[in-house]
């Protein structure tokens, strides 16, 4: 590399972020841009490792490593260090359709296989890189529409516009095909629309995108519902392939008394609704759910539980606690979680740092189970919980038991469900003939056809709920499979 003492005199600097209690006044996007001189630094600790396992995107130990994508990530630190930021800016579209995206959202388990990272060390500031290589191209003009120069005259329909569709589409039309995109909702972007907060992902990112991909000759329909307002079989007729990326948008609910009581809600209409009033003001047909002056709940502690958090916070809550059934995570990486493996270690994310900063602690509860839901005027009030402890049940299988004893009440007029995703909705694959596997997602080969020939699927509702970062790469390996049918066995693209 560059400089190859680089890892050794300087510190990281990752993205920075606004104090929290400052962030939380308004609906932005929480991380300022580093300057150009912070960002050469860190672009010199990026070491000539030999094996650079930050973009293998393998499977070590059962566990993902490294960038799904396989983003170059040698090589467009090396050119950013040298100052060749356009030069990195393709570089890194290479491989990643969206870096704005992923630079934003991504827990990056590029870091997480950083060889910079052996022994507990500060790993790259990858995903800070990322992001302002891919900001700074914008800022510069450097991304440009880019129709293709031909034609193939073939046509395919994308269903869905999250990220997997919007890659599998993205692919598709640069290989020369006409692609169409259809999306339910009235704005283009799936989950990265309404599913991530404006303070983590600004929507404003999202048009850019989509407004370049329209330049290119993409076409995208909003506010139809395949199966509803178009047929499957119509589709099937009027285009050469389908590729299904709808994601895995059916939620784990919490079934135990109360659960029918008012105020209690899955985490996406929560989120999603506060996002169409901050962009539309709303509707009729899903009112907004406001945390203002409300006692919070969280149920779940990945990223969905953590946005509702920040999104409560933000809403005026008068307090709120997250739950949280595992245990607390360790402070150090343990021997049975070892480099390159994605670090399960303790850490706060922005909303947790949000109320922190305002109630003076971290809001989540681990070791947790919820036991029923307390009303008053068919409304909730309460939450009974209770301690739970990992053990083995009578079958063998590890199981959470609730501590005898434990049980107590806590106060709450809101509790937002945010306890992951089971999978896609079935009607859909259903109504194009598609199998579905055990878990309900729809069943698709390496080339991503599923049991209909022509019909391809991609993302979440094929791999079940993943990594922004997953869903870009599922979309580029279904445009492989679909470009390849087009073209009697031929490709021109790159998974």
């Amino acid at each position: 590399m560059g400089k190859p003492t680089g890892f050794v005199e300087f510190v990281r600097r990752s993205m920075p972020s606004r104090p929290p209690l400052e962030r939380i006044q308004d609906w932005s996007e929480t991380h300022p841009r580093l300057e150009a001189a912070t960002l050469t630094q860190q672009a010199a600790r990026c070491m000539d490792c030999g094996v650079p396992f930050c973009h293998t995107g393998t499977l070590i130990s059962g566990m993902a490593s490294g960038c799904p994508i396989n983003n170059l990530i040698p090589e467009w630190n090396d050119l950013v260090y040298r100052g060749q930021w356009q030069e990195a800016s393709i570089r890194l579209a290479y491989t990643n359709n969206f870096p704005e995206f992923t630079g934003r959202v991504c827990p990056a388990p590029c870091e997480g296989s950083c060889t910079v990272g052996v022994g507990g060390a500060d790993p790259v500031a990858i995903k800070t890189i990322e992001v302002e290589i891919a900001d700074r191209a914008f800022a510069e003009g450097w991304i440009t529409p880019r129709p293709p120069l031909t034609r193939t005259g073939k046509r395919v329909a994308v269903i869905g516009s999250g990220p997997s569709g919007l890659a599998a589409a993205a692919q598709l039309n640069s290989a020369g095909h006409l692609v169409t995109v259809y999306e339910r909702a009235g704005r283009i972007g799936g989950l990265l629309m309404y599913g991530i907060p404006n303070m983590k992902l600004d929507k404003g990112v999202v048009d850019r995108r989509v407004a370049l991909m329209a330049a290119e000759g993409i076409t995208f329909v909003t506010g139809i519902t395949v199966g509803a307002d178009v047929a499957a079989s119509e589709l099937l007729s009027a285009y050469d392939a389908v590729v299904l990326a709808t994601g895995a948008t059916v939620a784990r609910d919490l079934t135990i008394p109360g659960r029918e009581l008012g105020g209690v809600h899955l985490a996406m209409s929560y989120l999603r609704g506060n996002t169409r009033r901050l962009l539309d003001g709303g509707s009729d047909a899903e009112a907004p759910i406001d945390a203002s002056g409300r006692d919070v709940v969280v149920i779940g502690g990945g990223d969905t539980g953590t946005d509702c958090v920040g999104t409560a916070i933000r809403q005026g809550a008068r307090s709120v606690v997250q739950l949280e059934i595992m245990a607390r995570p360790p402070d150090t990486r343990q021997p049975n979680n070892p480099w390159p493996e994605w670090p399960k270690v303790y850490k706060m994310d922005y909303g947790q740092e949000e109320a922190a900063a305002l109630w003076g602690s971290d809001p989540r509860r681990y070791n947790t189970t919820t036991r029923r839901f307390i009303g008053r005027n068919e409304r909730v009030v309460g939450i009974e919980i209770a301690d739970a402890a990992f053990g083995v049940g009578p079958d063998g299988r590890g199981e959470f038991r609730e501590v005898p004893g434990t049980a107590q009440v806590i106060p709450a007029d809101l509790v937002l469900l945010a306890m992951g995703f089971l999978g896609p909705e079935p009607a859909l694959p259903r109504a194009f003939g598609c199998e579905l596997d055990a878990r309900g997602n729809v069943r698709a080969g390496a080339d991503r056809m599923t049991s209909v020939p022509g019909v391809f699927a991609a993302g979440d509702c094929v791999r079940g709920q993943s990594l922004v970062v997953w869903a870009i790469r599922e979309g580029r390996t279904a445009a492989v499979g679909v470009d390849r049918f087009l073209m009697h066995g031929e490709t021109v693209l790159q998974p």
